[in-house]
């Protein structure tokens, strides 16, 4: 009998990802393409509301929203935020971004594991994203990454930045939900 062969994964460049377009999009890991769980509803509704806040304060606090961008993580990762947060005066990449925003949000999804998802959020820590945050729209709690690789439950009802007048008010952002 003869013995089953696997096909290994096609290598892929960086060029070669940022000329392709993949519907869904998909991130890019170490010369590989990485598909990401697929949003379901309340996922999708979460990511707008998220872009109707941010955008709705836009002009006040001087930044800009976007949806899954495809953002530079490392030299060889590149990863798409649900929604990413940047200073109004951020100078955007044409097809990647490569400084980091201020905020990256991810959303989970009901197949998403802890596991998975922690590394991925260490990712846009080690960019030097300043403030990463995860949201769940099922059960409606949301956690922010620490610096230390710890995650961390909201404390209160509101997401806030130090020093700054951003913010994300948790109840009014969930209660869309409704």
């Amino acid at each position: 009998m003869a013995a089953a062969t696997q096909t290994a994964p096609a290598l892929l460049t960086l060029e070669e990802y940022l000329r392709t377009s993949y519907h869904p999009d998909c991130d890019f890991v170490d010369d590989h393409i990485e598909e990401r769980t697929m949003g379901t509803p309340k996922h999708g509704e979460l990511q707008m509301e998220l872009g109707f806040w941010f955008r709705s304060h836009k002009l006040d606090w001087k930044i800009r929203v976007l949806g899954d961008t495809r953002t530079k993580v490392s030299s060889s990762r590149v990863r798409l935020p649900d929604v990413a947060i940047v200073r109004e005066d951020e100078t955007l990449g044409e097809k990647i971004m490569t400084t980091p925003p201020l905020i990256a949000i991810e959303i989970l999804s009901p197949d998403d594991r802890l596991h998975r998802v922690i590394p991925r959020l260490q990712e846009f820590l080690s960019m030097g994203v300043e403030h990463v945050w995860l949201l769940d729209p099922i059960d409606r709690v949301a956690y922010t990454l620490t610096a230390a690789g710890g995650l961390l439950p909201a404390d209160g009802p509101r997401l806030t930045l130090p020093n700054s007048p951003i913010y994300l008010d948790l109840p009014g952002i969930f209660s869309a939900l409704d």
